[in-house]
């Protein structure tokens, strides 16, 4: 297995990060544990979860899950470099959302009971929350921090700009600050090319890119739906996407043939291939579809390859009106 750092932190991760959102509804206990058995097995062990996943079942059930399976080894915990978030709306109290300082140290709390343990390697904030003021957030993560209940904080779903601020917030507090943002972003989905990885570079910060197959529209969607196997590629974002792109993805599956690789696992190797980013954060449904993933580490795509994959799919420099473009 190939491993990594966390950013600017001397904390060492896989190159593959196992995202655990389906878990629960998508994957039942069993399986998610026998995922999980296998991702040590094979070396893997960065492993990210939300608060709020598993909601198909109960709002954070997936975490319950995970809890359950440190619990038959302790162990494991060691093992494993532990991510969850904070940040979504978990009831309808008026004060179980967001990034307030009272809800980020009950969520905190709240997690770390549902995980069964001491510590979070590293909380993400899910989303931004315009009405919580950094200093607020920093106050409570600071507090954290302190008290060995977390040891990293990372971000989601953020902006350029909001990693600009939330970077110079904490280094007036002389707080390390965020160390790694989590971000959509595929071969469909480069628009994080054109500001926030620029920043999350500048900031020493890991990119973790989550749906780095867009949902499954890049794991031979086109094939599978004519064979009747699509599961996740037929529903949720990809079928809009597919309506949108499925000149591109029909190339896309065709370049794939011709170099006698999976398109999931091109796919996957194209984002590991992008500067700035550190381990993609995989969603494997089955342990079959993990080992897909992991023998992506090994597929070097050839310069004409990637040329190619830019011309189905540019980027936003290619896109973007020439005003927006500096250097």
């Amino acid at each position: 297995m190939r491993y990594t750092r966390l950013g600017r932190t001397a904390l060492k991760i896989s190159r593959l990060c196992v995202g655990t959102v389906n878990f629960g509804g998508r994957v039942d206990e069993e399986d998610g544990h026998r995922i999980l058995n296998r991702a040590l097995d094979l070396g893997l062990n960065f492993v990210d979860t939300a608060n709020m996943y598993g909601w198909r079942v109960h709002k954070g059930y997936t975490e319950e899950t995970i809890g359950r399976w440190f619990a038959k080894d302790p162990a494991r915990r060691d093992r494993t470099v532990l991510a969850t978030k904070v940040g979504n709306e978990m009831s309808g109290a008026p004060n179980d959302s967001g990034l307030s300082a009272r809800h980020i140290v009950a969520s905190c709390e709240a997690s770390l009971r549902r995980l069964q343990t001491d510590r979070i390697d590293l909380f993400q904030l899910h989303h931004v929350d315009r009405t919580a003021p950094w200093d607020e957030i920093w106050q409570a993560l600071d507090l954290l921090v302190s008290q060995g209940k977390v040891l990293y904080v990372g971000s989601s779903n953020f902006a350029g700009w909001h990693v600009a601020m939330a970077q110079e917030a904490a280094g007036r507090r002389h707080f390390l600050g965020l160390v790694s943002e989590q971000c959509a972003y595929n071969l469909v989905t480069r628009l994080p090319e054109l500001e926030l990885i620029p920043a999350a570079r500048a900031y020493g910060m890991a990119v973790l890119p989550w749906s780095p197959l867009h949902g499954g529209l890049l794991g031979g969607v086109l094939a599978k739906l004519h064979e009747g196997t699509a599961v996740k590629s037929a529903q949720g974002r990809a079928v809009p996407a597919l309506e949108e792109h499925r000149d591109r993805i029909a190339a896309y599956e065709e370049l794939c043939g011709e170099l006698g690789e999976h398109p999931a696992q091109v796919g996957l190797a194209w984002v590991l291939s992008r500067p700035g980013v550190t381990a993609p954060v995989i969603g494997p449904r089955s342990v079959e579809q993990l080992d897909g993933a992991v023998a992506a580490l090994d597929l070097t795509l050839p310069h004409e390859v990637l040329t190619r994959l830019d011309e189905l799919f540019p980027g936003p420099r290619a896109e973007a009106p020439e005003a927006w473009i500096t250097t």
